[in-house]
Parts: structure tokens; sequence; C-alpha cells
């Protein structure tokens, strides 16, 4: 697999609305412009996404627009008792009306109506998300603070076109490995994140996407031997022969992957077993490993010409990775998230 990287500052889009030089990146070069998409409002898809967790617990967020809809999301994790839930508010034809940034370094976005206040900021090198929302579970309120107090200076940023409609295009950057500190509230009951033993991780996406797709993305951040660590996983969505989204995360700096393959156990009739061991390998076998899922976060809304089919699987990683030098680490139960979509809008 071509991986061509690209070092030069420049618009995302030329005056084709066409991605100018499609590759990776480690850091955001490509400069995002809405005024240069080739395409209706309705079908420009932005969004902000957080994971935040350790070893026991997390929490995701979403603010997402994409175009015709709006979405807000919130879910709980937890690992220890295998159990989750999430709650989503639905907004009508946002089509820009989050002003979600152009840049992930100016991520402040709002959104608030009678039932949800999610919010975030960024001060300096700092990220805080902000989430009050009622009766999230129970009856309960949930209430949140969470700082993510620190930049590492290299992340996995990718750009690349559909061969089908150049115009579409899909611009993501990952920024893993960001320690987490604050609090969580539901009712009485309580839940701490400490620098020293929680991540996040932002998925700041992008784009104009053609009409069926599925797409496999895999994520991770915590540490190894005291070394901060994560990954980034992704295919099977746009044209990737300019390059993956697969890298390794060591102490803040990108070790490239070439092509990686999750392999998903079936039963007889070919029906994927989403909750059984999974094994996760890359082609270049700088990554090989199993995937113990805990469980299962898929969710389905099946209206015709609009669909979507999600299984968000979270559970513990064992296994090995080799970084540009050489040097291999041994991973060890690594919470991380790996999901398989399947879209038609």
């Amino acid at each position: 697999m071509k991986q061509h990287e690209v070092t030069t500052r420049q618009p995302l889009l030329d005056d084709r609305g066409q991605i100018s030089e499609p590759g990776w990146a480690r850091t955001p070069v490509w400069k995002y412009d809405r005024s240069r998409i080739r395409a209706p409002k309705h079908r420009i898809k932005e969004w902000d996404y957080y994971l935040v967790n350790n070893d026991h617990f997390g929490a995701a967020f979403t603010i997402s627009d994409m175009g015709y809809i709006g979405l807000l999301s919130v879910s709980l994790l937890d690992f220890d008792k295998a159990e989750h839930h999430t709650e989503t508010v639905l907004v009508p034809m946002p089509m820009g009306r989050f002003h979600l940034g152009c840049h992930s370094d100016q991520g402040n976005a709002e959104f608030q109506n009678e039932r949800i206040h999610l919010k975030y900021s960024v001060v300096f090198d700092r990220r805080k998300i902000q989430c009050h929302f009622k009766n999230f579970k129970d009856g309960k309120n949930l209430d949140v603070e969470i700082w993510l107090l620190q930049k590492p200076s290299e992340s996995m940023c990718i750009a690349t076109p559909w061969k089908e409609k150049p115009t579409a295009f899909y611009y993501n950057q990952k920024i893993n490995c960001l320690p987490a500190s604050g609090c969580i509230r539901l009712g009485n009951d309580q839940w701490r994140f400490y620098p020293e033993e929680a991540m996040g991780v932002l998925d700041w996406g992008r784009g104009v996407w053609t009409y069926d797709n599925v797409w496999y993305w895999g994520t991770a951040s915590g540490w190894v031997d005291g070394v901060s660590f994560g990954f980034n996983l992704g295919y099977g969505f746009s044209d990737r022969s300019s390059a993956s989204e697969n890298v390794l995360i060591y102490d803040g700096k990108v070790h490239k992957l070439d092509g990686v393959t999750f392999c998903i156990p079936e039963d007889f009739n070919g029906n994927r077993l989403y909750t059984e061991p999974w094994q996760i390998l890359s082609s270049d076998e700088r990554l090989e490993g199993d995937f113990i899922p805990i469980f299962d976060r898929s969710a389905k809304m099946d209206y015709k010409l609009i669909l979507t089919d999600q299984h968000q699987v979270f559970g513990r990683f064992t296994g090995r990775a080799i970084l540009d030098d050489g040097t291999e680490l041994d991973i060890k139960d690594l919470i991380c998230g790996v999901e398989v979509v399947h879209n038609k809008y």
C-alpha cells in the first residue's frame, strides 16, 4: 500500500472542490474551508467525537452535523460490569448551525436545548468537555466536567477522496493519548478520571461522503511500561490508494503502519460474532494480537433509503507492536474500541 506523507501546508480542496494532495500527515497541514466544497449544505458532514476512559470505565461525547440531521450523543461505559448506556438527541437540518471549527485547535462547540447542554472548549493547549443531560438514565441527571490536559506533538491526519466521486472527501484527525482529569456524576453516583490512569482521544472529521459506505475503526490510548501508547486503525472508507490511517502513537510520536485487518469470527451462516474473540493484524506484521470483547454497543436504524447499522465493540487488546526503529512493545489488556459501521444516507 502506498503511504504518501503530506508535509506542505495547503488548502484541503482545490478550485474544482477536489482534495489538493491526498495522503496522510502528522499534523493537520490541510486547511478546511466550507466555501470550497462542491456539494449542497445537506451533504456536508462535520463531527467532533471524544472518548475518555481508564481501565474500568469511560464516556463518549458526540456533536455531529450530518447536514440534514444533527446528532448529540453521550455514552457511559462500564468495563467492569460489562454495561453501557447511551442517550441521543436529534436536531433537524443543522447544516452548519453547530459552528464546528475549521481546525481541531479551534474546537469550541456548544449545543443546548431543554434536555441537553453539551459544550467543548479549547483553553490554550487544554480541552474541556462539559455536559448536563436531564433524565439520562433511570430518571437521573448526568453532569460531566472533563479536562484533556495536553496534546501530543504528532497525531494521525488523513485526506482521501472517493474514486467514483472526486468531489466527495474524507478529512480526519485522530488525536490519541490525551491525559484526562475530571468527574462524571449520575444522580448520587460519581466517577473520577485522574491523568496518571485515564486518557482521551478526539476524532475530528469533516467531509462529503457517497451514499453507501462501510468503515472499520479501532482506537486505543494508554500506557506501555509507563510510556504513553495508543493506536488508530481504519479502513474500508474512501479511496485509500494514497495512504492508510493506520498508526501507532508512542511517547507522542506517530509510527506509520501499512494495511490492517480485523479478523471477526463468524458462525456457520456467515453472521459476525462481535462478542467473540477477534484478531487484529497488520499487513507489515508490525501490529498483531488478540482483541477480547467486553460488550458490543450496537445500534441499528433502517428506514430503507436511510440506514445505519453500528457495532462499536469495547474490549482488551493483547499482542505486540513494532515501532519504526524496530523496537518491539508487549501490550497487555489495553482497553480499546473497535467498530464496524454501515451507513446509507
